[in-house]
Order: structure tokens, then C-alpha cells, then sequence
């Protein structure tokens, strides 16, 4: 995703701020939106490997592009921060209302 896109996403979403040890998503629970991360580092725990990510990493996209809506992986926050949560239904008009937007997500998954 470019910074157009992230842009975009903040603007539709609510700032939640989260401390260290907090889990973000918790694999197998339905998807109900994405998080853009704004500050701090989270640990991403998928079934293909464990990775960390910082500021403009996009997480939990994959529930929301799938067939059966729910999560497969469990996030974890390493320190403080702040993510921007985007529901589902803003993330589904968006697709909707732009094809290289939702090709763009797709990708990024």
C-alpha cells in the first residue's frame, strides 16, 4: 500500500492507542476491520512464520479478503503504540469504490 493509501484509511478510522503485551487480533475470531499501525512495534504470528512490524504496517486485511472472514493470525504489541481501525464496512465501500484500491490490499496480504 503507498502513503496515499494509508492516508486514506486514517482518515476513515479512530485512533486506538494499545500498551506492550496487548493482542491486537487473536487468530480464528472473525474478522470485523483492518489497523493501520501509526506508532510502535507488533509481532505478526502466522501460520507461515513469526515477523515484526513498525509504523505504516497494515494488519488483519487477510480476514477481510477471505472466503470465511476469519483471522489467521495473532497479533501481538512488542511496545506502546497507536493503530488506526478501519471497520469492515469502510473497507468494503472503499473496495467497491476503487478496483486498483482493492488490488492494492489484495497485494499487500
Amino acid at each position: 500500500m503507498d502513503e496515499d493509501d494509508l492516508r486514506r484509511l486514517e482518515a476513515l478510522g479512530s485512533r486506538v492507542p494499545f500498551a506492550a503485551g496487548k493482542v491486537l487480533i487473536e487468530r480464528g475470531k472473525p474478522g470485523t476491520g483492518l489497523f493501520v499501525l501509526l506508532d510502535g512495534k507488533i509481532v505478526v504470528e502466522a501460520p507461515e512464520g513469526t515477523r515484526q512490524f513498525g509504523p505504516g504496517a497494515v494488519i488483519g486485511e487477510r480476514a477481510l479478503l477471505s472466503a470465511d472472514g476469519k483471522r489467521t493470525a495473532r497479533v501481538l504489541a512488542l511496545t506502546d503504540g497507536v493503530v488506526v481501525a478501519v471497520e469492515r464496512a469502510e473497507i468494503d465501500r472503499l473496495c467497491a469504490e476503487d478496483e486498483a484500491f482493492a488490488e492494492r490490499l489484495a497485494r499487500s496480504s
